[in-house]
């Protein structure tokens, strides 16, 4: 075989070595990408709820959406401070998700992962996420977790300010 012929039969065996590597790591990259289930918790008769998950979707999150009439009992259960309370209640990647909060708010909290419980929006500001209609308010995101809380962001409908 002559140096030419072996030169390139070394460039097709790497080419193909590459080209398996590269394609072996696609489905790798597409995972790394993919964002977290958000599991919704919303009574069965709330239009403003379901206009939240909807804004949720449309953002790429998958979304399970449970209806109960004891959102109560739910929020008790995941710790959600009765001053931050809203009409909704989401569980994402351990963090959770109280009221109408922009996706981008929650994919900075995935990104930064704080040591908090999650993230809240009291009240049902008009303007925010499923709430959209008349002149947005601004309003807060506040981080809470045990004993405390802050302003995570400030937004007027689902963008930042």
């Amino acid at each position: 075989m002559s140096r030419a012929t072996k030169e390139s039969a070394m460039f097709a065996t790497r080419r193909t070595v590459l080209t398996a590597l590269a394609l072996a790591a696609l489905p790798l990259r597409a995972r790394a990408t993919e964002r977290p289930r958000v599991t919704v918790h919303k009574d069965p008769g709330c239009g403003c709820c379901t206009g939240w998950v909807e804004h949720l979707e449309a953002a790429g999150f998958p979304v399970t959406a449970n209806n109960t009439p004891r959102m109560n009992a739910v929020k008790a259960r995941l710790g959600v401070p009765h001053e931050l309370a809203a009409c909704h209640t989401a569980e994402v990647d351990g963090y959770v998700i109280e009221g109408h909060v922009p996706a981008a708010a929650i994919d900075r909290l995935l990104a930064e992962r704080p040591a908090a419980k999650g993230l809240a929006v009291p009240g049902m500001p008009v303007g925010s996420p499923g709430m959209e209609g008349g002149e947005p308010e601004i309003y807060d995101v506040v981080l809470f977790g045990p004993g405390e809380s802050r302003v995570f962001g400030k937004y007027r409908g689902a963008e930042g300010i």
